[in-house]
């Protein structure tokens, strides 16, 4: 563990004393592989990964190293969301691989259209849907629930899907798991860090997914980052 990780790590334990963190380790064990730069890592399974895997990412920002990585390593394609704006520019002026396929409109429990709040820094470029202090006015940005996106795509099931979506996951996976779509491998950031929130809704999401076959493979040393696997025959 590097001196960031471990930085990371004391402070969530710190946060966890005071009862603002959960301390919740991985369920099961499996190879591991982390992908992309410092500041957007992710550890996936590296054994449930092929050409031929159907990659979601959703909340790409300003860093998409880990979706060139995973196409790198895999030769695999990258389906990449994000309806924010200052996204969707910067990618304009990137030049990126075939497989890395950009889709301009996020992920909601609903369809059609929903304000998102910038963040209180304007250096920063993550909006959310969840409503917290801003010194600048919401933006209306057009979303999709997850199995319209992939009927609008024409994918079965999802073999990784990726969502750092700033406070719009738990709705997202409820939606997911009342709809019974089938997600091998699930990456997902939970903001539970914000007051808005609140550990209890990472606590229900994480029992949910237990419930539903899906075990934790990975928690960063944030806390913040978990990977999951469907457990076969689940």
């Amino acid at each position: 563990m590097g001196l960031q990780d471990t930085a990371r790590f004391a402070k969530r334990a710190v946060r966890a004393i005071r009862r603002q963190e959960l301390w919740q380790g991985a369920q099961i064990k499996c190879p591991r592989m982390k992908l992309g730069r410092e500041s957007a890592c992710w550890c996936v399974c590296p054994a449930e990964l092929s050409a031929a895997s159907v990659v979601y990412s959703f909340g790409v920002g300003e860093d998409i190293s880990f979706d060139l990585a995973l196409i790198d390593r895999f030769g695999l394609r990258v389906e990449a969301f994000d309806p924010t704006p200052r996204s969707i520019e910067w990618l304009q002026n990137q030049t990126l691989p075939a497989e890395f396929v950009f889709h301009a409109y996020g992920v909601a429990e609903f369809d059609g259209n929903c304000a998102f709040v910038p963040p209180a820094n304007p250096a920063h470029v993550s909006h959310s849907i969840v409503a917290r202090p801003a010194s600048r006015p919401a933006i209306e940005v057009p979303v999709h629930r997850l199995g319209t996106i992939l009927k609008m795509l024409g994918h079965e099931q999802i073999d990784l899907l990726k969502m750092d979506i700033e406070g719009a996951e738990y709705g997202v996976l409820a939606d997911m798991l009342a709809c019974g779509i089938p997600v091998k491998q699930l990456l997902v950031e939970f903001h539970h860090r914000w007051p808005q929130l609140g550990i209890e809704r990472t606590r229900e999401a994480i029992r949910a997914l237990n419930e539903a076959g899906y075990r934790i493979f990975s928690v960063s040393p944030s806390g913040e980052e978990y990977g999951f696997l469907m457990l076969p025959d689940t």
